[in-house]
């Protein structure tokens, strides 16, 4: 009998294969980044074979490393960064051109010719998106435009289209030898092509962006038996397959209607459950797909996607030098008492939820000779706090249930000051799970459902833990004057860029 289960977790900046075992805890994990491709300002492109090595690497050192065989893992799941776009040649398996990530905004044009005749929310009852550079639909179609050749070949099937999920999934299960070629809801709702209510590839969608039916993946459910790996998984059931965010949502055990998660990664992520009804937003936020178990009902979310957190702090590492290592932040901004009254937007690539700009650019404001280095590490801290709160503020007036406690998961979560900041400029208590590596967690929970490692959804519920809980100890009149303040400073970033 096998006594775990594993989860391929590939993400923005790295990739890890992770062992969990009955209870949900970590039995061993490798991790190995790849490398962040800039070609021009705003473009951002991942190596999809890199990224595929890298899989491959984790796989094997992870089974090394804990002494596991493939009959000793029962299933394996898949998470992923979402709506970064791969388009490969079936028969080889060589990509046409690297992955765009979901972060690039070369699509920006393609968006604005789009919403001429309609507007941003032209397709939004039908997809659940604004129209944004984020989704991966339009990088198809940037793909596709930018080598005319390729058309004909998409058209027969000869290349073939997959986010990140895909990717891994059709490599994993054999590759140009007999790879399955599928996606799940969750994935496929990101892509700006999948219909809400039917689940299924919508063909005005397809038309409007020119893609071609024959090199999309079938949309499964994300907990399911897709096929079996080769290779170092020899014969294991691939039967989960979520995008990260949602992936997150479930190894959160967000199983109930008005239960939310955030997820503090290189972006940060808040998704609510909303239930087997779609919700449209009326704030900015996107309706998404949460998950599908197997032939059950879909269940859907309201989602708030913010572009830079971590990814910040990464800036001001790399770029700026004045931390080593990410987690310095925290020390660097416990020199001071507060921001000084500065505040750092990072709109690197235009603001996500709730605006939706792609023409904003990042900026701090408030600047004094006062500030010092250490203010600077503590509005970068800030920043995460306060787009979260926007995000929370939009999820409220659209659900209409007012969240009471946030369940969080994400690197970030171990920095004690951002979760008091936080737990503050919300007014709720804020709870890390004792298994911060809810994605990954996520992502076996739907593999080992499957195939009946565990036996049904709620069971799961009693794997979660409490870790530790920040409540609220701001005065209100304070939260309200420094959300204020935030509030101002994003509307300086807004039209920066004039095309």
């Amino acid at each position: 009998m096998a006594k775990y289960v594993g989860a391929v977790d590939q993400g923005t900046t790295s990739t890890r294969f992770m062992v969990f075992d009955h209870s949900g805890k970590v039995v061993g994990y490798e991790q190995k980044e790849h490398e962040q491709i800039y070609p021009k300002p705003g473009w951002v492109e991942h190596d999809p074979l890199e990224i595929w090595q890298a899989t491959q690497e984790v796989i094997s050192g992870t089974l090394k490393k804990l002494h596991l065989e493939p009959k000793d893992l029962a299933a394996v799941g898949v998470t992923n960064q979402r709506e970064t776009a791969v388009v490969w040649e079936k028969a080889t398996g060589k990509p046409v051109y690297n992955a765009i990530v979901w972060q690039d905004t070369r699509t920006d044009l393609i968006c604005n010719e789009l919403a001429k005749d309609g507007g941003q929310d032209r397709f939004r009852t039908k997809v659940g998106l604004p129209l944004a550079t984020y989704f991966s639909g339009m990088k198809i179609k940037w793909i596709l435009e930018n080598d005319p050749s390729l058309k004909a070949k998409a058209e027969k099937g000869e290349i073939l289209f997959g986010n990140i999920d895909t990717w891994v999934i059709w490599n994993l299960t054999g590759g140009p030898k007999g790879g399955v070629h599928i996606t799940d809801v969750t994935n496929a709702s990101r892509t700006f092509m999948m219909n809400l209510e039917t689940l299924d590839w919508d063909p005005e969608m397809l038309q409007v962006l020119g893609v071609p039916r024959a090199m999309l993946p079938d949309i499964k459910a994300s907990s399911q038996v897709y096929g079996y790996a080769k290779g170092d998984l020899e014969g294991v059931a691939v039967a989960g397959d979520l995008g990260d965010q949602q992936a997150a949502l479930f190894g959160q055990t967000c199983y109930s209607p008005g239960e939310a998660k955030n997820t503090y990664g290189t972006g940060c992520f808040m998704l609510m459950n909303t239930g087997t009804k779609p919700i449209q937003s009326k704030n900015g936020l996107l309706t998404t797909l949460g998950y599908k178990i197997g032939k059950e009902p879909a269940v859907y979310a309201l989602e708030g996607s913010i572009a830079i957190t971590g990814a910040l702090v990464q800036w001001i590492r790399d770029n700026l030098k004045m931390i080593e290592k990410s987690p310095d932040i925290e020390q660097l901004a416990k020199t001071v008492e507060d921001s000084g009254g500065i505040y750092f937007v990072p709109a690197f690539s235009g603001l996500f939820a709730p605006y939706w700009k792609s023409d904003a650019r990042g900026a701090i404001v408030g600047l004094t000779r006062y500030i010092n280095g250490g203010h600077l590490a503590r509005a970068v801290l800030e920043a995460t706090a306060y787009q979260t709160a926007e995000v929370l503020e939009a999820m409220n007036k659209d659900s209409g249930v007012e969240l009471t406690a946030l369940k969080v998961d994400g690197g970030m979560v171990f920095n004690e000051t951002l979760m008091q900041f936080q737990s503050d400029i919300l007014g709720v208590p804020v709870i890390r799970p004792t298994v911060a590596e809810t994605t990954a967690l996520g992502a076996a929970y739907a593999a080992g459902l499957a195939v009946g490692f565990w036996e049904k959804v709620e069971d799961l519920r009693a794997n979660w833990g409490k870790d530790k809980e920040w409540h609220p100890a701001m005065a209100e009149e304070t939260r309200e004057k420094l959300y204020k303040g935030w509030k101002k400073a994003v509307t300086r970033t807004f039209d920066w860029v004039e095309n």
